[in-house]
């Protein structure tokens, strides 16, 4: 059995709120986060382009999801301006500026339900090809 790990290369450093975005939702996704939804908000709110929207089956979970995308925006150059309920795993909120990251433990979702909230944001569809062109792998083996 093959127990040798590929490594993601660096990401590229966003040059737009989208690619921000896009990168955001990679990231989430390269840790098995859960039903995505993209919220464009610009035209809604005054402090931010995009939410991301992300679940996870349980806060353990979450909470990875939320390590990996901070981890994996920080390698791009854009670090978090802020983090909230990491830890916990149940809503974390994730401020990138023009991109905020809610991730959720699934039944906190469904209490709050942002995706109805801001039901009149258009929402941006996300293409799991372009999604995992985003964050490659590089084919070496990373070291253990």
């Amino acid at each position: 059995m093959d127990t040798t790990k590929q490594r993601r290369m660096r990401p590229p450093k966003p040059q737009s709120a989208r690619e921000l975005a896009l990168l955001c939702a990679a990231a989430a996704l390269d840790k098995k986060g859960e039903d995505p939804v993209l919220l464009q908000v610009d035209q809604l709110t005054g402090y931010a382009d995009y939410f991301l929207l992300v679940s996870g089956r349980s806060t353990r979970q979450a909470t990875s999801v939320g390590e990996n995308i901070v981890r994996v925006l920080k390698k791009a150059g854009r670090p978090a301006l802020g983090m909230e309920g990491l830890r916990e795993g149940r809503w974390i909120l994730l401020d990138f500026g023009e991109v905020v990251v809610h991730i959720f433990h699934q039944p906190v979702r469904e209490f709050y339900d942002l995706d109805s909230l801001w039901g009149d944001a258009p929402r941006l569809e996300l293409d799991q090809a372009e999604l995992d062109a985003i964050l490659p792998l590089s084919g070496k083996p990373a070291a253990d």
